[in-house]
């Protein structure tokens, strides 16, 4: 019975490390909100500063699985390119050897989790404050007060079950001096770390281990265990990625590929390595702590391994191109940027969504840009064809629609300040009246279809110039749409928007009574006319639409201004 309670106090002290970890990333994340985005984008310019980058954001979250996530989530929706994305990946392997430094310094030595419980009274205020950027803070201390008391805990667990003893006499089958026994490690490394998930923690017990003097696990060791957590933990971003697009993968990929060379190139050199390292911690840094042994060479391995590869960004870049090809049109029946919600903060979701609305309406732009097309086109086949593609988009949009919202739910049910609140409204107003805009355009080319079936006439020359005229109406309020759609709509850019659907409402009044004159006095038969104005109302609804996306993004009604009324025109 003891036995068992040991193993889950084991288990229940690693939850408890990994739960602080992951609640002090989320923290800080939540806290610099949409400002990382910023981060990123102003200090990656250069590879250089890609790695600074990377160190500085993996040093402050304490996780580089956290970081590298959120650069394939930042890959993923065309924030950042792949270029830039693998100096930061090479920063991040930098920056997460912060935490075994700091356990070394002070987790084993010091009673941690004595100042740990302290620090919770401190947090617990700023937990249940109405502010968001104190309750960040707050969270930050919970989880950094959380993550120490594991690792406390942890170790009284370990003594407890005298894993010291359980280790060597399973290493006492194992040759000592065997270089299949390193390999053999860095192996257990990589698999412990895939399941536990975070190189953070397997580093933490690694250390725990290393400070127990256990026969048979020494230095190399350790250290070979260490460069195995490199690969295993590229699999939290390798699977963030699957439900990705090409260039996500890519970056995952690229990390993958990072840390599998730097082990193959450590191993070569592994002996020699690790007799460099010693030297240097007993004789430059004064020796003291055998931990800092391991962190030394964790550290020099992620440092030499970058400076390996740093100048080879952009061959890195051109064989993880080749090793996963981008498919042609890959993207046309899912969502480009978001899948799923790879980026644990809120305000960092909300970008994604608002690129993939961009692209939502321009694929509503493109599927218009069909219609003059079906209008003029003679041939039987070839129409068919291309009102079978109108089809196809519709339906793409209709999907579209239902997964961004999906989506967008979701990131409502986390923490949100009044203005991302506000944001996802306006943002799920706009994908409404988008697939509505779709909806429109597929009515547009099944007048086409209804007319050519059911018609024996022609459209005239004048009714043909006249629909072209209107489409380029149309045609013009879709541009300025797409200049307003992911931009702060000002009272300027709705007043241009405004005006171009006036323009669309008088010259529909004036087509419709045009086309009453011209079926009196026999220009054409009264049902050329029903599918002439049918198609022409159409296109004034499709302006309205159009209208209600620009002044979802000002959060307007959607009877702004003036603004007539369908049927008021």
């Amino acid at each position: 019975m003891e036995l068992i309670i040991n193993i889950f106090s084991l288990l229940g002290s690693l939850a408890l490390f990994l739960f602080g970890m992951k609640t002090m990333s989320e923290g800080l994340e939540k806290f610099a909100g949409d400002r990382l985005r910023s981060i990123l984008a102003a200090m990656t310019k250069n590879r250089v500063m890609g790695v600074l980058t990377g160190i500085l954001i993996t040093a402050l979250i304490q996780s580089s699985s956290a970081t590298t996530v959120m650069v394939v989530s930042f890959v993923n929706a065309g924030l950042m390119t792949l270029a830039q994305s693998i100096g930061v990946i090479m920063g991040a392997n930098i920056g997460t050897t912060v935490t075994a430094w700091i356990i070394s310094a002070v987790g084993f030595k010091v009673n941690i989790a004595a100042f740990a419980i302290p620090m919770l009274a401190i947090g617990m205020p700023l937990i249940f404050s109405g502010n968001g950027h104190r309750k960040s803070i707050g969270e930050f201390i919970f989880g950094f007060s959380f993550l120490f008391m594991g690792l406390s805990f942890l170790q009284e667990a370990a003594n407890a079950m005298n894993i010291g003893d359980m280790v060597a006499g399973m290493l006492a089958h194992v040759p000592q001096d065997s270089f299949f026994t390193i390999l053999l490690f860095v192996v257990v490394g990589t698999v412990v770390t895939m399941i536990v998930q975070a190189s953070a923690a397997t580093m933490a017990i690694t250390l725990m281990l290393f400070g127990m003097n256990i026969p048979g696990f020494g230095f190399e060791q350790a250290a070979a265990l260490a460069m195995g957590q490199n690969i295993g933990t590229t699999i939290t971003a390798f699977m963030a990625s699957l439900t990705a697009n090409t260039q996500a993968r890519r970056a995952a990929l690229a990390h993958m590929f990072f840390n599998v060379f730097g082990v193959v190139v450590f191993l070569i050199v592994f002996y020699p390595a690790c007799h460099a390292v010693s030297w240097f911690v007993d004789n430059v840094m004064g020796g003291g702590n055998d931990l800092y042994k391991l962190s030394a060479f964790h550290t020099a391995f992620n440092v030499i391994n970058t400076l390996l590869l740093i100048g080879f960004v952009r061959q890195i870049e051109a064989l993880v191109c080749k090793v996963l090809p981008m498919k042609a049109q890959e993207e046309d029946y899912r969502l480009k940027f978001i899948s799923g919600g790879l980026l644990s903060t809120a305000e960092l979701s909300i970008m994604e969504a608002q690129k993939e609305i961009h692209s939502f309406g321009e694929r509503c732009q493109r599927m218009f840009g069909f219609v003059p097309e079906l209008l003029q086109m003679d041939d039987e086949v070839e129409f068919n064809k291309l009102y079978a593609r109108i089809e196809k988009y519709e339906n793409i949009t209709d999907s579209m629609e239902m997964e961004i919202a999906s989506y967008l739910n979701k990131v409502s049910e986390g923490r949100l300040s009044d203005a991302s609140k506000s944001q996802i409204q306006k943002m799920l107003r706009q994908i409404t009246e988008l697939e509505s805009i779709g909806d429109s355009v597929y009515n547009l080319g099944r007048t086409l279809n209804r007319h050519r079936m059911h018609c024996q006439e022609e459209f005239t020359a004048e009714q043909k110039q006249h629909m072209l005229t209107m489409m380029n109406l149309v045609d013009g309020a879709l541009v300025e749409m797409m200049k307003r759609i992911d931009l702060p709509t000002t009272k300027a850019g709705v007043k241009t928007s405004l005006n171009i659907e006036h323009e669309i409402n008088n010259y529909r009044t004036h087509l419709k009574n045009q086309n009453l004159h011209d079926v009196n006095a026999g220009l054409y038969s009264y049902q050329l006319g029903v599918f002439y104005v049918d198609f022409i109302s159409e296109c004034e609804k499709l302006g309205d639409y159009v209208m209600n996306v620009v002044q979802a993004g000002k959060g307007l009604n959607n009877d702004f201004g003036d603004r007539p009324r369908d049927g008021q025109g």
